[in-house]
């Protein structure tokens, strides 16, 4: 239901979480902000933290979210929202656990739904599940707190071999991922994972070139955009080279156009697989021979100014703020 005589559609940004990417998921919130058309939306930003969701309403004034409707109240008007654009990177925006409750109260959102998006979430769980479509992964090894006895150094490196990376199984932004070059490196990489979530994932190093691919479909059409190539000097796309720079983005990407287009059909295809919904980025290493390799899929990412996405949008001569538009609308 519309609050504002107006009529503009209310779209509720809900960014924050509860994971070490707050602070990325509040960029992008304001990315997205940017982005929006204002004549057309009438725009707030929620933020979520633990059990305290609050909205904007003014500059620097927040009043408390009802959890009964996601509804708010202010100056005595109740006001609520007619569709969520979510941007929390990690829980509980991007396991699934937020898509719930906004199932539950019938409010709709722009990314996918809940099995997706805790199957995307969980990055060992999504491999492996579209391995068996034949898309090729990374041999990997999974390992859980509640584990034991767990699985030794030795037996890890014997599985996966020397460099790997152990990273959280449950997080993003390269927090918690460390590059193993030895097998003395593997414990304590293994604890630094740990600390971020209850699940470390143990992967194989694929030497190559590094590119992203976004994609969204709507009812009428389905749109790969120009790929991305990342090459940073740094030992692996690290936060550093995600967020402060140390790092070239090269759009569209140094490949043939052949690899290219199976790239972006790939992507396609995994969408579909996994049954998602709005802008998806999926993450890739071309190998020896340009052989397409997953790395992980990102059901809901980054969206400030230099993040892939609105990059890629540009240079496919797209407008972000129609292409938002267009994923807004086609929930009505």
């Amino acid at each position: 239901m519309l609050t504002h005589t107006n009529m503009k559609k209310k779209i509720a940004i809900i960014a924050g979480g509860d994971s070490s990417e707050y602070g990325v998921s509040l960029r992008s919130a304001a990315g997205i902000e940017s982005f929006l058309n204002h004549e057309q939306y009438d725009i707030t930003t929620v933020l979520l933290r633990g059990k305290d969701w609050k909205a904007q309403v003014g500059e620097d004034e927040w009043v408390a979210i009802d959890k009964n409707d996601f509804s708010y109240t202010y100056n005595g008007e109740k006001h609520t929202f007619d569709f969520a654009y979510i941007t929390i990177h990690g829980t509980p925006g991007e396991n699934g656990v937020l898509q719930g409750y906004l199932d539950m109260i019938g409010l709709s959102y722009s990314c996918c739904g809940v099995l997706a998006a805790a199957m995307t979430f969980n990055k060992y769980t999504c491999n492996h599940y579209l391995k068996g479509f034949g898309v090729k992964v990374a041999e990997s090894v999974l390992l859980r707190k509640s584990q034991e006895p767990r699985a030794k150094s030795q037996d890890i490196v014997a599985q996966v071999g020397l460099p790997c990376f152990i990273k959280t199984n449950v997080g993003g932004s390269s927090f918690g991922v460390t590059k193993v070059k030895t097998l003395e490196e593997v414990e304590p990489a293994i604890e630094k994972a740990f600390a971020e979530g209850d699940e470390v994932i143990c992967e194989a190093f694929m030497k190559g070139v590094e590119i992203t691919c976004g994609v969204y479909k709507t009812k009428n059409k389905a749109v790969a955009f120009p790929i991305t190539e990342v090459v940073t000097s740094n030992e692996f796309f690290d936060y550093d080279a995600k967020y402060n720079g140390q790092v070239d983005e090269i759009t569209p990407a140094r490949i043939p156009d052949e690899v290219r287009d199976a790239v972006q059909a790939m992507t396609l295809k995994i969408y579909d697989i996994l049954g998602c919904k709005g802008i998806i980025r999926v993450d890739y290493i071309l190998t020896e021979g340009w052989t397409i390799n997953l790395l992980e899929v990102n059901t809901t990412p980054g969206m400030t100014a230099t993040s892939f996405i609105p990059q890629q949008v540009r240079a496919a001569g797209l407008d972000i703020k129609e292409v938002l538009s267009e994923i807004i609308e086609d929930n009505f």
